[in-house]
């Protein structure tokens, strides 16, 4: 308990689903802030079973005692309106400082952007106004970018449209994909969070340029199929954006196969054909340069290395990958 000349603790309500936001409820945890009340998806289907999982965030909530509300919509005018009454009611009866979103996963209404005092704070993984949106650390891989980051936001109602309070920049690697570019910009947030609520006073809003944002769009499943008459960097980039999550797909002799990792190679020829190897494994003609192939997976199989895969089902020289139709 605080003496009567020290301020009291920020109280603080958590509104996160993913492991990205996970690490954030830890750091903020860590620290020893009060946090009041965590709100976190309802419990999926998850795994070959489909058995009711709870996320990442209310595993860390359990396991520290955390007080926790679920609500399947915060919308008091619209679906499961009893969620949202709930919800509101348990954030009232706690009255949080300020609320701290993390990929959450529902969007904020009016009144639970209006009810913290200090308002509410998103940890959004990208360089805003860039990538406003669902999916920004995929868009980021997919468009080529050379850097991304996390930038601590002042929530409003538009999607992703607050001021900057705090930005950090890392570099995305030729290699990053969007499972490992995941994990550095959640601990990137951690940390940018931790510091950005200890100085929040003093921290200056940078008003975004809506001239230079940009929207990412939630991925669809359809946008993973490789076409093999697109440039080989193209299509590394959409390997590894689609790592781990939904697996960038293409099909051979009528089966479907994911490719989760490829090297670029400086060969040439028809594209979607095996047109030789490199370190024993099936390099893949692109519309420019080519593809060799490092790790797939058969469906109904597991990921494995190429030439394990090799063992089973050869690819030899001149057999021919499917191109999508229009």
């Amino acid at each position: 308990m605080s003496s009567p000349s020290e301020p009291s603790p920020i109280r603080i309500a958590f509104a996160g689903t993913p492991e990205f936001a996970r690490g954030a409820l830890e750091a903020l945890h860590a620290t020893g802030c009060e946090i009041v009340l965590v709100l976190t998806q309802p419990d999926r289907p998850a795994g070959r079973g489909m058995k009711l999982t709870p996320s990442p965030v209310k595993a860390f909530a359990l396991e520290h005692g955390l007080a926790l509300v679920q609500p399947r919509s915060l919308r008091l005018d619209g679906t499961a309106p009893g969620d949202a009454r709930s919800a509101r009611e348990a954030l009232l009866g706690v009255r949080p400082d300020v609320m701290v979103v993390a990929a959450y996963g529902l969007i904020l209404p009016p009144w639970a952007l209006a009810l913290p005092r200090l308002g509410c704070l998103n940890i959004h993984a990208s360089l805003l106004p860039r990538w406003r949106g669902a999916a920004p650390i995929q868009r980021a891989i997919l468009a080529g970018d050379e850097e991304t980051g996390v930038g601590i936001m002042a929530m409003e109602p538009g999607l992703d449209t607050g001021p900057v309070l705090l930005e950090r920049r890392i570099p995305i690697q030729d290699t990053d994909t969007t499972g490992l570019l995941t994990e550095r910009l959640a601990a990137l947030g951690a940390q940018a969070v931790v510091e950005a609520l200890a100085h929040l006073p003093s921290l200056v809003p940078v008003p975004q340029d809506p001239e230079m944002a940009t929207y990412a769009a939630k991925v669809a499943k359809a946008e993973a199929r490789l076409d093999w008459r697109r440039d080989a960097r193209s299509l590394d980039r959409q390997v590894r954006a689609f790592n781990p999550v939904p697996g960038a797909e293409t099909r051979l002799d009528g089966e479907s196969l994911k490719i989760w990792a490829v090297t670029p190679v400086e060969m040439t020829g028809s594209p979607g054909t095996v047109i030789g190897t490199l370190d024993g494994r099936p390099v893949v003609a692109c519309g420019v340069g080519a593809l060799a192939l490092t790790v797939v997976q058969r469906a109904g199989s597991r990921r494995m290395p190429v030439e394990e895969f090799l063992s089973a089902k050869p690819m030899p020289k001149g057999i021919t990958f499917e191109l999508p139709t229009a």
